[in-house]
């Protein structure tokens, strides 16, 4: 049966199916009727309420179908405006001849596919030698192995039937108090296990966050510029309008941070990628400025374990007083990113909706990585590995910054980075990016260019450099080859 609309769009729409198919062939519909031209560029939308009641159907149906349109690039929604198709042609997803003429299954896989990739990949290289200069990397040669096996073998052992149950969806009881003593510890984090949601990695805590606190096309939020690639692809994959805020020598360019904005990202205990630490006056004008705007704040603190030169700073959450950061860590730096364990401190008011999140996308974690993770903490070994991997850390970091100022003083400058596993180097001329890029990513295998890291331009020039699984010797013999190619390259230009 069809049912003829009232006139709310330049064509008519057939309804009437069943309603378990509504919502996807509408938005099919819908999208067919843009990338045909039938809804030209520009083009204002009915309200959600007027074409849901044209329909006969519910305004839920509407809305849904909305959203879809906004976080697949063809509607875009502007505050106190009617949603409208994007006003230019070339905004729209191209299609070849082919995929004209595709059928409507084929077609929807292909918008699917690249709705879930809205931002390029850090270019990683897939094949690198066992030391490589790949950041967020840490050395295995000092890890306490045995203590790891012996600790999975007793979680075996005293958990038998626990891997032929399912557990919660926010992390092991043990594993949450062991976090929570760790971070108190630590990262002078406040909270107790309640507080604690378990991830698999910092990448699917930001997924969450991201689930949590977006609405598809209407929430705005600023992310650093440069900034953490990952974590700018699961806002946009949620439906993010991203604002980026400059960042310098502190950190987070708080005073740049515009009106509107509801969700703050920041990496203030070493900002990803220059290095940078948030001094504390910053810090506190960041919490003013969310408080102004009535936004949360999402705290990355994804290695700050490494501090080297410098006092370390409180953390967000520990100076918030209004509950709003949400504190993510990870093991991935501090152990081993095969580990895939990260963690939200997330405030009391969003805790019970945060767990619900995290249990429609992966309703438990692996019972068996989270025992033997929650002993390792508890007694005391992660504490210890800490503290034997820092001045090992720093002096690889002081290696590369001295070859560096030593060998490629006319093409790099190394921004201060008292923390982490990696340094950023600058480009000092951009005429030579190319080439400096070219032969650092053939010297130093598995570094990556700062480009990627930037939205727009003009972008930051450089390179990030991790020295977390390479030896000071090969840090050094890198750097001064490095150089030596640099001036024949130079000598030829």
């Amino acid at each position: 049966m069809t049912k003829r609309m009232e006139p709310v769009l330049p064509f008519e729409l057939p309804t009437g199916r069943p309603a378990g198919r509504l919502t996807r062939n509408l938005h099919r519909e819908l999208r067919t009727a843009i990338l045909q031209r039938k809804l030209p560029s520009g083009y204002a939308l009915p309200s959600t309420r007027r074409l849901a009641q044209a329909l006969d159907v519910g305004r839920n149906t509407v809305i849904t179908v909305y959203g879809l349109l906004v976080a697949e690039g063809y509607v875009e929604a502007r505050r106190g405006a009617r949603f409208s198709v994007i006003g230019t042609s070339d905004k729209l997803p191209q299609r070849s001849r082919r995929t004209a003429s595709a059928t409507p299954r084929e077609t929807d896989t292909r918008i699917a596919i690249s709705w879930r990739k809205p931002t390029p990949r850090l270019a990683l290289a897939t094949s690198l030698p066992a030391r490589s200069f790949r950041t967020g990397v840490p050395e295995n040669r000092f890890f306490d192995h045995a203590t790891w096996r012996r600790l999975t073998a007793r979680a075996l052992r005293e958990g038998a039937r626990a891997p032929f149950t399912y557990g919660p969806a926010h992390g092991l009881p043990a594993l949450r108090e062991a976090i929570a003593g760790h971070v108190a510890f630590a990262r002078a984090v406040v909270c107790g296990p309640d507080d604690i949601v378990v991830t698999s990695g910092a990448q699917q805590a930001f997924d969450l966050l991201a689930r949590l606190l977006v609405a598809p096309g209407q929430t705005r939020v600023a992310v650093e510029n440069p900034g953490f690639p990952p974590l700018r692809a699961a806002l946009l994959a949620a439906g993010a309008r991203l604002v980026a805020v400059p960042v310098d020598g502190e950190g987070l360019r708080v005073d740049q941070i515009p009106d509107g904005v509801k969700v703050i990202c920041v990496t203030p205990s070493h900002q990803s990628p220059t290095g940078a630490v948030m001094s504390r006056t910053r810090r506190i004008a960041l919490l003013a400025r969310a408080r102004e705007l009535g936004a949360s704040v999402i705290e990355d603190d994804y290695d700050g374990e490494f501090l080297y030169d410098t006092r370390p700073q409180d953390a967000l959450q520990m100076l918030d007083r209004e509950a709003r950061v949400f504190y993510v860590g990870t093991f991935s730096k501090s152990l081993f990113p095969a580990l895939r364990k990260g963690f939200i401190v997330a405030p009391n008011w969003a805790r019970a909706a945060l767990i619900d999140v995290k249990y429609s996308t992966d309703n438990h974690c692996d019972v068996l990585t989270q025992a033997t993770l929650a002993a390792f903490l508890a007694e005391g070994h992660l504490a210890r590995h800490i503290r034997r991997m820092r001045p090992i850390y720093s002096q690889r970091r002081n290696a590369l910054a001295s070859a560096i100022e030593e060998h490629l003083a006319r093409w790099l400058e190394v921004l201060p980075d008292p923390a982490g596993l990696h340094l950023t180097a600058r480009i000092l001329e951009s005429a030579f990016a190319v080439d400096v890029v070219n032969v650092g990513l053939q010297h130093l295998p598995g570094a990556l260019p700062l480009k990627p890291y930037t939205i727009g331009k003009p972008y930051l020039h450089g390179l990030c450099i991790g020295y977390g699984c390479v030896e000071v010797e090969q840090i050094t013999r890198a750097v001064r080859e490095m150089g030596q190619a640099l001036r024949g390259v130079r000598r030829r230009l």
